[in-house]
């Protein structure tokens, strides 16, 4: 819903282009949003930086007592904050109104323009929690807003990965920051998680097929179990209240790293054990060379006016994307045949849901296994007996009054299995050339017992809503959990083939799209490739393997600074030379 004074310029809610080289397939707005983050990088290493208005002697002692009263800084905006501040706790680290005069680059700006695109990112998430989980679906108002909260996040995570480029050429880890780079990259990992579970908390189409995909590499650690990504309910819950309590926890503690250990020093060539050892020190040591003022609080308020203005920008010009969710009302309406032949595939236990494994059931379809079978381990929480849950119980429920169908269901159940198998078979057979009349669905004859009217049944029901209703009922209290009808959608081809049409398919790097023209999320790239190499994306394994290898790649990320070999393409490699072009440090 994008109409109205809140409708956006510009319309993305339609197909877009791929690119494909080799293996790597990647949409035309992806690749706008990874080149602008290129460019800017470079622009951040080219452009020269605003001089100061003058430079200020070296510090030959901690500064804390004098800067206060220092009257070339009465008039500074840090200066008056500090010294209210001062009286509660000294913040001479905290706010400081000079920094080393080697910080004259614009990569040094990506740091606080993440923390104001977090602000816009907290901020627009209260005003949509305000409004509630439909506000946005209802109202262009509300869409705009959500709008609005999709722009930050996307220049929140663009702002931090060309952060976390700039620190890397940096180094800086180096004199004893280590557990700066740490805390930074834990904040990226946890912003990814927070931006994943903002998706699956959108009760749309795309949230519904990143659930559905994403609940199998889950499953596979043995988490699905208590990490349901198919109960919205409990993914609001995730993206609303822990993630941001963990991802704000490490951005503060990385923030105060910073500023007590202060920004990294450039890097410097050093020869023999002592110059080593000497330049260690210093690089751990309080910078004592000169400096340039430095007004981080008019720093951040222009950064967080900037970004405002950016976010109003982009959602007034191309708003959000928000396909509709696919129903079992819309599925069944749109592709009666594939509801028929997928309710009968439940019936007879051939479904992926009716052979899938822990945590719905004791099935091996999908159990994955590397040395050990964590699925296994986990074991079945969310109980599924595919027969049952999608078709008899809802049709029972709904039976009373309908003579024919209490019949038919009584037949079906009173029957052996064998003879239940042999119905489902023949009437899988005949609805591969069901034609539909009045929209009532003739199916060729067969020996397929009863079948055929609980099919009908079902597809009416459906239709109607009634299956929807039965199958969110079947969950106690809340009705956010949509595990049961989203499986038994997800048993379908229609709602694979709706996702193929806008390429979310894992061998379409789907991960990372969104629907129509929007970018989607490129910096999980690194997840999505292990799906794209043929050694891996055949194995029954696959999930797990993107898993580990992922979590591998992650803590090496982490450990860097403790890496010899890693821990030194800053120094072979001179991009630093960019960033710190200055001489006359």
């Amino acid at each position: 819903m994008s109409n109205g004074i809140f409708g956006a310029l510009v319309n993305l809610n339609h197909s877009q282009t791929y690119l494909n080289w080799s293996f790597i397939s990647i949409s035309i707005a992806n690749l706008v949003v990874i080149a602008t983050m290129v460019v800017i990088f470079g622009l951040a290493l080219l452009l020269p930086f605003p001089k100061a208005k003058g430079t200020l002697p070296p510090e030959e002692e901690d500064a804390t007592d004098h800067y206060p009263t220092d009257p070339r800084f009465k008039n500074m905006w840090t200066a008056r904050v500090r010294n209210f501040m001062l009286k509660v706790l000294p913040p001479h680290k905290l706010l400081p109104d000079r920094q080393p005069a080697y910080v004259a680059s614009w990569i040094y700006v990506f740091g606080v323009a993440t923390l104001a695109a977090l602000g816009m990112v907290v901020l627009s998430g209260i005003v949509l929690a305000i409004g509630g989980l439909s506000w946005w679906h209802e109202s262009s108002l509300g869409h705009f807003v959500n709008s609005m909260h999709l722009w930050s996040v996307e220049l929140f995570m663009a702002f931090m990965v060309i952060h976390l480029w700039g620190k890397f050429w940096m180094a800086a880890w180096r004199g004893k920051r280590a557990l700066t780079w740490i805390t930074g990259g834990l904040a990226f990992g946890l912003s990814i998680l927070e931006s994943f579970t903002g998706y699956l908390s959108q009760q749309n189409f795309d949230s519904q097929w990143i659930a559905t995909n994403g609940k199998d590499a889950i499953n596979a650690t043995g988490l699905g179990s208590f990490f349901n990504l198919t109960n919205f309910g409990q993914m609001i819950s995730w993206h609303v209240i822990l993630l941001p309590i963990g991802l704000a926890s490490f951005v503060l503690i990385h923030i105060a790293l910073v500023r007590v250990r202060g920004v990294s020093h450039p890097i410097q060539k050093a020869h023999g054990r002592a110059e080593r050892k000497a330049l260690k020190e210093a690089e751990a040591a309080h910078w004592r060379g000169t400096t340039r003022e430095y007004d981080i609080i008019k720093e951040g308020t222009i950064a967080s006016l900037i970004v405002f203005l950016l976010v109003i920008g982009l959602s007034a010009t191309l708003s959000s994307p928000d396909d509709p969710p696919v129903t079992v009302a819309s599925w069944s309406k749109t592709a009666p045949a594939d509801f028929l032949a997928t309710t009968v595939s439940e019936l007879a236990g051939t479904s992926e849901t009716a052979n899938y494994g822990p945590p719905y059931n004791n099935g091996s379809s999908n159990l994955q296994k590397l040395g050990v079978s964590w699925q296994m381990l986990g074991g079945v929480h969310q109980k599924i007996n595919a027969a049952q849950t999608f078709v008899l119980a809802p049709l029972t429920s709904l039976a009373p009054g309908n003579t024919k169908l209490i019949n038919a269901l009584a037949q079906y159940n009173n029957a052996s299995a064998t003879q239940q198998k042999a119905w489902d078979q023949a009437y899988l057979r005949a609805v591969t050339n069901v034609s539909f009349k009045s929209q009532q669905p003739i199916v060729p004859k067969a020996n397929d017992g009863p079948v055929p009217i609980l099919a009908a049944n079902e597809l009416a029901f459906a239709q109607s809503g009634a299956i929807d209703t039965s199958l969110l009922s079947q969950q106690p209290f809340y009705g956010t959990n949509y595990t049961k009808p989203l499986l038994f959608i997800e048993d379908g081809s229609y709602f694979s083939s709706l996702a193929g049409a806008q390429h979310l398919k894992g061998n379409q790097w789907g991960v990372m799209n969104e629907t129509g023209s929007y970018p989607g999320q490129p910096w999980l790239w690194l997840y999505t490739l292990w799906y794209q190499i043929p050694a891996f994306s055949h194995s029954p394994n696959v999930d797990l393997i993107a898993i580990y290898l992922t979590t591998l790649a992650t803590a090496l990320l982490l450990a860097v600074p403790f890496i010899p070999g890693i821990r030194d393409v800053p120094k072979l490699v001179p991009v630093h030379r960019l960033i710190w072009r200055s001489k006359k440090n």
